[in-house]
């Protein structure tokens, strides 16, 4: 009797979107070469995609191009790097002219009546945002695409049917997943469950999460979603951000997404979280991230917060010493810490725009790192220097690493052409 062919599992990965949406949080920004370390840390976190910029934008152009380099070296590798732009077929041609071996995109377009009344405003009906999206899809098929999400934008206000329709349509030009978007975080996780479910079983696509924060529920509708996704036989992907950083009140925490799918009640045991992804990368990701954007995280973020595991109270302090687990469901270890932080207390050379080779020199020496010659070492701290200028702050000893082991490739990320 022959074998039967074993039924795929479908699962949950994760697209992480630091470096487009949470770089458009109102007063805030990323230098180019945080984002490049944002790619770097999510690739060692074994993370699925990072949509890694704007490829129509100019100011992105080198830092994307610099980073697909970094991908063909096998730097960033295997996580990969996914441009959004607007689902036009203009859109796409100046995609592929300006970033000509990006292989991932999302294209992203309205579906809601209000934003294809209020936000077109005539220029386009459902019908034309339906053409326009499928032009859109056919031509980044053809000019070498290998990966295609469309996005819905304002999803969660858009009509079932019509989203239907959508991503039907979508299906048929080639997509190869729907971006259901709560733009506004309007939906519950009921709701979201419900539409997504009803999606994915009649559309036969496997759906992507992106959610907003606006009502406090940004966690709870991704993984509903994500559920809804898997009950009706698709892949999920859930949208992320690096301390759920994001336009108003934000987009979904990238550590508090894994901690719910690993530990809470529904998810843990039943539905399967991509198995590259290493929740030990979690504090190192989370601390970066804070530095970069010069937020703090808050003290009671899940896993990485200042509280996450501190126990004051009577009770709670002798339940916890007792057995972790009487008020602890997963262990700080798992996330990276406990390892005691050395701060330095004394005399301390930093690097910065206007730094000179013997600081220089010791800073490099701290880390380990030896130059062949004097010229070598004149090029990286030039390179530092510029670094500097972008971030206006010292940098990381990881920043320091990178500049140094690639500097050909910093110095296309450092170089713009208004």
């Amino acid at each position: 009797m022959a074998n039967k062919k074993k039924k795929k599992e479908n699962k949950i990965y994760l697209i992480d979107v630091t470096n487009r949406d949470g770089v458009q949080t109102s007063r805030i920004c990323l230098a180019k070469l945080q984002k490049t370390m944002v790619n770097m840390y999510l690739n060692d976190m074994g993370v699925f995609q990072s949509e890694f910029g704007f490829p129509v934008t100019r100011h992105e152009t080198n830092y994307l191009n610099a980073n697909l380099e970094l991908a063909e070296k096998g730097v960033l590798s295997p996580i990969r790097l996914e441009g959004w732009i607007r689902a036009t077929v203009g859109d796409v041609e100046t995609t592929f002219s300006k970033v000509p071996k990006i292989k991932h995109l999302n294209l992203s377009i309205s579906t809601s009546d209000q934003m294809i009344v209020n936000k077109f405003k005539g220029k386009l009906d459902h019908e034309g945002v339906i053409k326009e999206m499928t032009e859109a899809v056919h031509k980044a098929r053809k000019l070498g695409a290998e990966s295609i999400g469309v996005n819905a934008e304002d999803a969660s206000r858009s009509r079932l049917d019509y989203l239907v329709r959508f991503a039907t349509a979508a299906k048929q030009a080639g997509a190869d997943r729907l971006r259901y978007c709560d733009t506004l975080g309007y939906d519950s996780p009921f709701t979201i469950y419900e539409r997504v479910r009803i999606i994915a079983h009649k559309v036969g696509l496997p759906i992507e999460l992106h959610c907003h924060n606006d009502l406090g529920m940004v966690v709870a509708c991704s993984i509903a979603g994500a559920k809804a996704a898997i009950d009706a036989g698709q892949d999920a992907y859930i949208n992320t951000t690096v301390n759920g950083m994001g336009e108003r009140a934000g987009n979904a925490d990238l550590v508090s997404v894994i901690l719910a799918i690993k530990y809470s009640s529904g998810m843990s045991g039943k539905y399967i979280l991509d198995e590259r992804l290493k929740l030990n990368h979690a504090w190192r990701i989370a601390k970066y991230a804070s530095y970069a954007f010069n937020v703090p995280i808050p003290i009671n973020q899940p896993g990485v917060g200042a509280n996450a595991f501190a126990h004051e109270s009577g009770i709670h302090a002798d339940g916890a010493l007792k057995d972790r687990r009487n008020y602890e469901l997963y262990d700080y270890e798992e996330l990276g810490r406990g390892e005691p932080e050395i701060i330095e207390t004394g005399r301390h050379i930093t690097t910065g725009e206007y730094s000179g080779i013997k600081g220089f020199r010791n800073v490099y020496d701290k880390l380990e790192i030896k130059f062949k010659n004097e010229k070598q070492a004149a090029k990286v701290l030039e390179l530092v220097r510029y670094a500097n200028v972008h971030t206006q702050k010292p940098l990381t000893n990881e920043e320091l690493r990178f500049v140094a082991k690639y500097p050909d490739i910093a110095k296309k990320i450092f170089t713009m052409s208004p």
